[in-house]
């Protein structure tokens, strides 16, 4: 007889089940997929463990592959999985959550020890680690808030200088329908100008000194804090404006530029207390300025701010006297306390912050991917090996993410992190007699409970 923990692996069983990955996995993976599925179960419950004690996990739980996995046949599953594989895992899942939601999209940096891979760069780390990197791109469901879609990329690539590229991978899935959300960084005219040519609708937000921005918000500015554009529920004052966007085509082609005028929305929004502190800090930097200034202490780095906010007069009597700029420091003040989202579908001013709101869950799932799923710094020195092992682990986040939402959604934070509730169900066992069906001991009405609310039928026990 075989006495084996199933409550935890038995849970993954049913949510791969229920979002397809054990399906899609197989059709994809066929001689390889629940070696796949176990390493990922076991990259999902063990936080920290490292691949070379799979044997010992393995030992102690009922799992999908249901034998050893050693660190050499780990090495060549992840070397074996190949692009066609994952890319045809990422159309299958895309297609079985393609909803009337947004995708979240956003890059981070992971620190690599090998300058051996191809994309390995120095690049703008976004934790200030000073390796050597490259940027991982995802793509997540802001509803749903289960991944889709991730690609590599070397570590030097800005982010604005990835949505096209984004763009032309998904083309290839003829997803229906694509929504993007993302942050200001991917704000650029030739990233707005594409995801109009390929009618995808975006939510994207913007810097307040874009000239596109202050055009249309001047002349709603004097009334724009006004009584009837408080929002109580997020303390804010909103504005929403259409507008036109000048769209452009390079048609190699004909060699010429098509130009059209395309509908866009700009939602503004006030924070009160947030222009309090910015006004602040730049009152307390202009201080410091003026002191380096009359001091004859001169940055150099700050010689354009001198001469952007001071007249600056020296006399024998006086010595250097240095005054401020009325205003130019008047306009640097005015648009402390907006920020700007920009999109070209019909939505109502609350509604586009929510949907922005919720774009957090990419920098969650990043969080999960780095901390416990340990790929702050990734120590494999093969590309093939490194695109493996990385598949796997986003396997593993999809696991995650479900998990993480449903406890979100059912107040479970309040009582379990997500390793004290799985750790609360992995205890449960499984009896395994030769020719017979594995039997579930005994499960605890607190343990049927996290099961139910995590969306799950609980095992049949005896």
């Amino acid at each position: 007889m075989k006495r084996r923990f199933y409550g935890a692996t038995y849970l993954l069983d049913a949510i791969g089940n229920k979002l397809g990955i054990a399906q899609d996995l197989k059709a994809c993976f066929p001689e390889a997929h629940k070696q796949i599925q176990s390493l990922a179960y076991y990259l999902t419950l063990e936080t920290d463990s490292p691949l070379f004690r799979f044997g010992k996990w393995h030992a102690l739980h009922k799992h999908p592959c249901d034998g050893p996995i050693p660190s050499q046949l780990s090495s060549e599953l992840f070397a074996s999985i190949a692009e066609a594989q994952r890319e045809q895992f990422f159309r299958r899942q895309g297609r079985r959550r393609m909803e009337k939601e947004y995708w979240a999209y956003d890059i981070t940096s992971i620190s690599s020890y090998s300058e051996l891979l191809k994309q390995v760069q120095y690049g703008m780390n976004k934790e200030h680690d000073r390796l050597p990197q490259i940027n991982l791109a995802m793509v997540f469901g802001e509803q749903s808030n289960l991944p889709f879609y991730y690609r590599r990329l070397a570590g030097n690539i800005p982010d604005s200088k990835s949505v096209r590229q984004l763009l032309a991978d998904l083309n290839l899935f003829n997803l229906p329908k694509l929504k993007l959300v993302t942050d200001r960084g991917f704000y650029s005219k030739d990233n707005i100008n594409g995801l109009y040519k390929d009618h995808v609708k975006f939510l994207i937000a913007t810097n307040t000194s874009l000239k596109l921005i202050r055009e249309n918000l001047n002349p709603i500015y004097d009334d724009f804090r006004s009584f009837e554009h408080y929002n109580e529920k997020y303390e804010l004052y909103t504005r929403t404006v259409r507008t036109m966007w000048d769209y452009s085509e390079r048609r190699p082609y004909k060699g010429d530029t098509f130009t059209a005028k395309k509908r866009l929305y700009i939602h503004y929004y006030y924070n009160i207390d947030r222009a309090a502190d910015d006004e602040k800090a730049f009152d307390r930097r202009l201080i410091a300025l003026q002191r380096e200034l009359e001091s004859g202490k001169r940055i150099p780095e700050h010689e354009t701010l001198y001469q952007k906010y001071f007249d600056v007069k020296e006399t024998p009597e006086r010595g250097i006297k240095a005054t401020v700029v009325a205003e130019a420091v008047r306009e640097a003040k005015r648009y402390y306390g907006f920020f700007t989202l920009i999109t070209n579908e019909t939505m109502d001013v609350t509604t586009a912050l929510e949907i922005y709101r919720n774009k957090d869950v990419v920098e969650k799932a990043f969080g999960n991917l780095k901390e416990r799923l340990s790929m702050r710094r990734t120590l494999v020195s093969s590309q093939r090996s490194l695109d493996g092992k990385l598949f796997i682990q986003f396997i593993a986040l999809i696991y995650l993410s479900y998990i993480k939402k449903r406890m979100q959604d059912r107040g479970l934070f309040k009582a379990y992190t997500i390793q004290t509730l799985l750790d609360r169900l992995d205890v449960i066992e499984c009896y395994e007699h030769p020719g017979h069906k594995p039997r579930v001991g005994e499960i605890l009405e607190k343990q049927k409970r996290i099961y139910r609310d995590l969306g799950i039928d609980p095992p049949a026990s005896l």
